[in-house]
């Protein structure tokens, strides 16, 4: 490996890499991930910005260290995510993808300090499994590969939820990123592999239209529809709508309420039959409350 590409150290001295995880930190990771409504983007060679998306009210900031960075400031990038976490920063860290010339690099990194990661291009559970050892994963499926391989994807262990990359998948369909139908097979996939592999919903892409809040109304609506449980976000701005768009409504969390309330024995709410599938969802609305507050509160 060149010398370009070795691990960078953070300026500060920073901690090694691990020989364990960390499990008190896995666990509050992943509950929090798990809980999550608004991730936030922040590029990875814009430290400058790093302070003001962390104040933002976002549930999670992503440093990204890929897309967002161009190949000649990818070292640097990884140096500013170092510093950051070096100041016991909270942060998720999207690195490179396996392949490239920085996914090593990239790894040591977020090895050293055990931070949450989101691994694009996600398809091997293999990898998933290699860097869950130390860190809680959110696996970001946005290849076709990756879409068939949803389920072995989801229950790789250290998965967190998944998270949809729309717009690489559209690139790589021929769609538009924005073709709610096109991507639709896509969405249902994902969100059925994470049923059925008992991890949190998955998060939806990105918005792209960022001055069009009628788009982002729109996204938000399908993507809950469909049973997604958090948005990717690029811009502040977008934060709250989303955290209100995938938080329980209030009519929605006194149906809930009231299901509860009914006990086991009533076979029927507002003419409506109640049997056990309703009363689970039921307590995951009223989770959802308590975990991360209701409207669009965070608790």
């Amino acid at each position: 490996m060149s010398a370009e590409h070795t691990a960078v150290e953070p300026a500060s001295a920073g901690p090694a890499r691990p020989e364990r995880a960390d499990p008190p930190r896995l666990g509050r990771d992943r509950t929090r991930l798990a809980a999550a409504r608004t991730l936030l983007f922040v590029p990875g060679h814009r430290p400058d910005r790093f302070e003001k998306a962390a104040a933002a009210g976002a549930d999670a900031v992503i440093i990204d260290l890929e897309d967002a960075v161009a190949p000649d400031g990818k070292d640097a990038a990884r140096r500013h995510a170092a510093d950051w976490l070096a100041r016991g920063k909270d942060a998720v860290v999207r690195i490179n993808a396996p392949g490239t010339p920085w996914w090593d690099a990239d790894l040591d990194l977020v090895t050293a300090f055990g931070c949450p990661v989101m691994l694009p291009k996600a398809e091997d559970p293999d990898v998933i499994a290699r860097i869950a050892e130390v860190c809680a994963v959110i696996p970001l499926v946005e290849t076709a590969a990756g879409i068939e391989r949803a389920l072995d994807v989801c229950c790789a262990p250290g998965v967190v939820r998944a998270a949809f990359g729309s717009v690489d998948l559209a690139t790589e369909l021929g769609v538009r990123h924005d073709d709610t139908l096109a991507l639709a097979y896509a969405r249902s996939r994902l969100v059925v592999a994470g049923a059925a592999a008992g991890v949190a919903p998955p998060l939806d892409g990105v918005t792209t239209a960022l001055d069009d809040a009628e788009a982002l109304a729109q996204d938000i609506r399908h993507a809950r529809r469909l049973g997604f449980g958090g948005k990717l976000c690029i811009h502040p701005r977008q934060l709250p709508a989303v955290a209100e768009g995938f938080a329980p409504s209030d009519e929605e969390l006194a149906w809930a309420r009231k299901v509860l309330a009914a006990g086991d024995a009533v076979s029927a709410v507002d003419g409506v039959m109640v049997d056990k599938p309703v009363q689970e969802r039921a307590r995951r609305l009223l989770g959802v409350e308590l975990t991360t507050g209701p409207a669009g509160e965070r608790a």
